[in-house]
């Protein structure tokens, strides 16, 4: 008996050590990620964002609007995966996955927003989000973001009133 599980042990051991490492590693890229996006959002958060369909900003004259759009793909790790899979037998909350899709949303927000700053805009308004699988695992999806960027007077003036303050 003793034999067998310390053959067992030594057959599945590198498997248990390459679990734990995957998700050790796995977890310290998300937390870096996470980090970054709260950076990047804190930077651009001059930038209004607004889901309204039909607002109607005061825009500076002679300025248009402009399509802008920020599209990523983000896969999850593997080792991840596998307990959500394990974890979907049981009907339990599937926290990964919806990890997973914040850190692609807002990914998309960051890379929108960052677009409309390039082009020197200030309101992006009509925004919408779509995401989508990329494998049949579930583990990598695409969230695109997109809205209307345009350079508003109304948030120029609370801007240069909060300045001034």
């Amino acid at each position: 008996m003793n034999q067998s599980f310390t053959q067992m042990l030594m057959n599945y051991a590198p498997l248990l050590v390459l679990f734990i490492v995957g998700w050790f590693f796995g977890a310290r890229h998300e937390r870096q990620h996470l980090a970054r996006l709260a950076i990047a959002e804190a930077e651009l958060s001059h930038i209004i964002v607004s889901s309204e369909r039909f607002y109607q900003p005061i825009v500076v004259q002679d300025s248009q609007g402009e399509l802008v759009l920020g599209s990523v793909v983000i896969a999850q790790d593997y080792f991840k995966m596998v307990i959500a899979r394990v974890l979907s037998i049981f009907g339990k909350n599937l926290t990964t996955y919806e990890t997973l899709l914040e850190r692609a949303r807002r990914e998309a927000l960051v890379r929108l927003r960052t677009q409309a700053h390039i082009k020197g805009y200030n309101h992006i308004y009509g925004l919408r989000f779509e995401v989508s699988n990329i494998n049949q695992l579930g583990s990598m999806v695409e969230a695109i973001a997109y809205g209307t960027a345009v350079m508003s007077s109304e948030t120029a003036t609370y801007q240069s009133q909060t300045t001034c303050l």
